[in-house]
């Protein structure tokens, strides 16, 4: 996969997204003005990375369906949320629809760059008041809930935090892939998450997870 698409209807938001990327060392963009457009550049070109707007003129919320399509597709695509949507449960939304990260269109440069790097190589990304508030959705993450992590549930905990798929968390580990499926669904009913959003939300908006356990 090489290259990075952005599918957003604003011109100037193309053009400035262009600018940015272009000076982070980026050589192909593919832009596009609506999902359906969107959707077909995806699939002809397969680009390293995704940065999806959410909102389209008369169309709602159809970026998350975009993300989602994406993701049935290509199910290792590095998509990135590009939005000015600050409502934790939009941005859950897009965490569930298949992207890994989220970011706010009116955040500096700085912090976009900081985003864009994280998804394309492969990490999450979430602003820590955003991780915090996606977190308290399903359920207030109270200190005392960490705490009843295992060891091994926090080797997983932490491997998720940075990105890392199950099958590679089972070679780091050296443990079966079904154990690492077990492990996860272990830390998802102590920490009250209901689903992979919530969970990634909360081990996001935690400062250390060594030190619980």
């Amino acid at each position: 996969m090489t290259g990075v698409l952005i599918v957003d209807d604003h011109p100037v938001i193309l053009q400035g997204f262009r600018r940015v990327v272009e000076d982070a060392g980026v050589a192909m963009i593919l832009e596009a003005a609506d999902p359906v457009s969107g959707y077909r550049l995806f699939h002809r070109i397969r680009p390293q990375v995704a940065v999806v707007d959410l909102a389209f003129r008369g169309s709602g919320l159809a970026g998350l369906a975009l993300i989602r399509r994406m993701r049935a597709l290509e199910p290792r695509a590095r998509i990135l949320a590009f939005s000015m949507h600050r409502d934790p449960v939009v941005a859950a939304r897009a965490l569930e629809a298949g992207a890994i990260g989220y970011v706010f269109k009116d955040l500096p440069v700085g912090d976009f760059l900081a985003a864009f790097d994280a998804v394309r190589a492969g990490r999450p990304y979430l602003p820590h008041r955003l991780a915090t508030q996606i977190a308290s959705l399903g359920a207030a993450s109270e200190p005392s809930r960490y705490d009843t992590l295992s060891a091994r549930e926090i080797q997983v905990s932490i491997l998720l935090r940075e990105g890392r798929d199950y099958r590679f968390i089972a070679d780091n580990l050296s443990i079966g892939y079904r154990s690492v499926v077990n492990t996860c669904a272990s830390i998802r009913k102590k920490l009250g998450a209901r689903t992979q959003a919530e969970l990634l939300g909360m081990i996001l908006a935690v400062e250390d997870l060594g030190s619980h356990g």
